[in-house]
């Protein structure tokens, strides 16, 4: 899930670990069977999807375009199966050394489109916090790639 920001920022324990200004706040989230060609699909997607406003007030800039940065989080609370009772499940997502090799490889794929990337830290209780511009938030799985 991706969302248009103009800051945000992780902590943990109360230490700030990651914050951009105007950018992209990516929340990820590796699920059974995703593949490091859906992770370099999906960070050319991130970097090229137009969603900033252009001089007319249009959505036709990427972050790239705007020099935008990008706040990647880990959060495996995204494969959540909720359909039955009411404790929500977690067997969809990547068993955490997949997850925490697929984000890794998420972190550099958007580096290596040009953008700064900030972290949090995979596997932490973190603290996120953001300012959504818009709000634009994108819904991004790899069901739909």
């Amino acid at each position: 899930m991706l969302q248009r920001v103009s800051e945000a920022c992780v902590r943990i324990d109360g230490e700030t670990v990651g914050a951009i200004d105007r950018g992209l706040l990516v929340l990820f989230c590796a699920e059974e069977g995703d593949t490091d060609e859906n992770v370099s699909f999906f960070a050319r997607k991130i970097a090229l999807m137009r969603i900033f406003a252009d001089e007319d007030g249009k959505m036709n800039r990427s972050v790239v375009d705007v020099g935008g940065a990008v706040l990647a989080v880990s959060q495996f609370t995204l494969a959540a199966q909720w359909r039955k009772g009411n404790r929500p499940g977690f067997s969809a997502a990547a068993d955490p050394v997949e997850g925490e090799r697929l984000y890794d490889l998420l972190c550099a794929a958007l580096r290596d489109q040009g953008l700064p990337v900030e972290t949090g830290r995979f596997g932490a209780n973190m603290q996120v916090g953001l300012t959504n511009d818009g709000p634009i938030t994108i819904v991004m799985d790899s069901n739909d790639a």
